[in-house]
């Protein structure tokens, strides 16, 4: 056989190095941690100072914010500077000119010079922040903690150099650095022929193109970079939600401790369902009628025209708690009556303490007008349910 139709040998997989890393070391699903946040964890992570901010974004902002306001103001801080430097030199030939005057002199030119740009750069400042993670103020990521006095310098090292966050950081570097190389590239290149002939101009005319340049070259920059950090946001809240990951057995004791253990929720509400069972057999014998299923449903109703608008369910079961309410009602004498579409109806759509609804308000009155008869009642009563039906 030919060397060229023998099989290949199957090499064994490469042995793994202590300096092989690999990029998803750090995702929350090889540490078990698979589940949402939840609502409490996102809460408390916020309360400690850990939410999803991008300093590009801020930066930027800042940047761009610095950028228009120095365009805008160019003039004002040129002639106050220009002021400044003409008192300091028509008073610097003056004997004891600056004898305790210099500083607030100097001081309030500053001001005049920088307190628009600093606040207005503050005030960017602290919005880009607030655009990010709305209102937020905690003391807790400046509060001492001693568990970092010793640093881990192996989960600081895999997290810094071998972490999908360190590859970003690099790579968001990198390309910051080749965005302002070509934006200074293209701009100065295309005034070449103008920077050439500087030389033969006179001097505010150079200082004028070459800032025009500059400015240009950094608006630019700063609207790149607010497009960058907006991408650096994404990647920072995709990283935060990450982080603040939960394994399944976190969930589970998050839900025991704010919902409490399945097993003691049942016995409340079985605890409940007995104490209102109970509640409501007291109820039983105060009712004017029952109306039965005949044996699934079982409902009590009252009616008294001086506290109640409509006829009101005082008790209601089904099975054994029906069977317990026709006990109760034939032991106090309470007429029970068969209707096994109004015995449903009534089950379906209320509940207990609640007024029946206006469309059973007509064969509600003729069941009470019947009962009242047969107990020698007057019927005025059902007359006025039947009146308020047909209004």
């Amino acid at each position: 056989m030919s060397d060229l139709f023998r099989p290949w040998p199957v090499l064994p997989p490469p042995l793994a190095t202590a300096f092989d890393v690999h990029l998803q070391w750090f995702a929350a699903e090889d540490e078990g941690r698979t589940e949402e946040p939840s609502e409490h964890k996102l809460r408390k992570a916020r309360e400690e100072g850990k939410v999803a901010k991008s300093v590009e974004v801020t930066s930027s902002l800042m940047m761009l914010a610095g950028i228009l306001t120095l365009a805008a103001l160019a003039g004002s801080m040129l002639r106050t500077m220009l002021a400044m430097l003409t008192w300091f030199l028509s008073n610097a030939a003056s004997p004891g000119a600056f004898s305790g005057a210099i500083a607030p002199v100097f001081l309030g030119y500053l001001v005049r010079i920088l307190l628009p740009l600093l606040v207005i750069m503050f005030v960017v400042a602290v919005g880009g922040n607030v655009l990010q993670v709305g209102f937020l103020f905690t003391t807790k990521p400046i509060t001492p903690d001693p568990s970092r006095i010793v640093p881990r310098f192996g989960r600081w090292a895999q997290r810094a150099f071998g972490s999908t966050e360190a590859l970003f950081n690099l790579a968001k570097s990198m390309v910051k650095i080749a965005l302002i190389a070509v934006i200074g590239y293209l701009n100065i290149s295309a005034e070449i022929p103008r920077l050439t002939r500087l030389a033969l101009a006179p001097f505010f005319s150079g200082v004028a193109l070459t800032a025009s340049i500059a400015l240009r070259i950094v608006l630019e920059a700063a609207v790149l970079l607010l497009a960058f950090g907006a991408v650096d946001y994404w990647f920072q809240r995709r990283q935060h939600l990450e982080s603040l990951k939960m394994s399944r057995q976190e969930v589970k004791e998050e839900r025991k401790m704010y919902e409490g253990d399945p097993l003691v929720r049942s016995r409340m509400r079985e605890r409940m369902r007995e104490i209102m069972r109970r509640n409501m057999l007291k109820a039983v014998p105060k009712a004017d009628v029952v109306i039965t299923n005949p044996t699934h449903y079982a409902i009590a109703l009252e009616y008294d025209r001086s506290s109640m608008a409509a006829p009101t369910v005082t008790a209601k079961g089904a099975d054994l708690v029906a069977a317990k309410i026709r006990e109760v009602a034939e032991e106090h004498r309470v007429p029970v009556v068969e209707n096994r579409p109004l015995a449903q109806a009534l089950w379906k759509e209320v509940d207990i303490g609640d007024p029946v609804p206006e469309k059973f308000y007509e064969v509600i009155s003729i069941v009470l007008a019947e009962v009242y008869r047969a107990a020698g009642r007057s019927a005025r009563a059902a007359e006025e349910i039947a009146q308020g039906a047909a209004s």
